[in-house]
């Protein structure tokens, strides 16, 4: 039965470099183990018992290390045009709700401007970049307490 053992886990390491979610990983060694628990018996609910608990424990144990480093969407770094969402900006010309496109400044880098629900902001305001749409940063002023 050992046989079965070796060529399950080998399909298992194979699906597992086909997928990237690394859960299949633990099947294969899950599978290995099992094979070493055929060479001491027969018995294939103790072989098929021994299988699923050492996958349930392998997966539970090592899911939180992995979901960190795996899941990279919420680790990720922002860069490029995305980094500055959140930042405070300077106003260098006007931005109104005729042209819709005004300028302002943030990190030594000027950008088209857009205020948040077509709003007015003059020169010289102090907003807060909310998105990025396309090649324009959506702005809301800072209100001064």
């Amino acid at each position: 039965m050992w046989q079965f053992w070796l060529v399950a886990s080998g399909i298992f390491f194979i699906a597992e470099i086909i997928t990237t979610g690394f859960l299949v990983f633990w099947l294969g060694v899950s599978a290995l183990i099992t094979m070493c628990v055929s060479f001491f018996t027969d018995n294939l609910t103790i072989q098929a018992t021994v299988f699923v608990i050492f996958s349930a424990v392998l997966i539970l144990a090592t899911k939180p290390f992995i979901k960190k480093f795996v899941n990279k969407k919420e680790n990720a770094q922002k860069t490029n045009a995305f980094s500055i969402i959140g930042k405070k900006a300077l106003v260098i010309k006007d931005i109104d709700s005729i042209n819709g496109i005004g300028q302002i400044k943030v990190d030594g880098e000027v950008w088209s401007a857009e205020g948040i629900n077509g709003s007015n902001i003059e020169k010289g305001t102090e907003v807060e970049i909310k998105e990025i749409d396309g090649v324009r940063a959506i702005v809301s002023p800072i209100s001064k307490n």
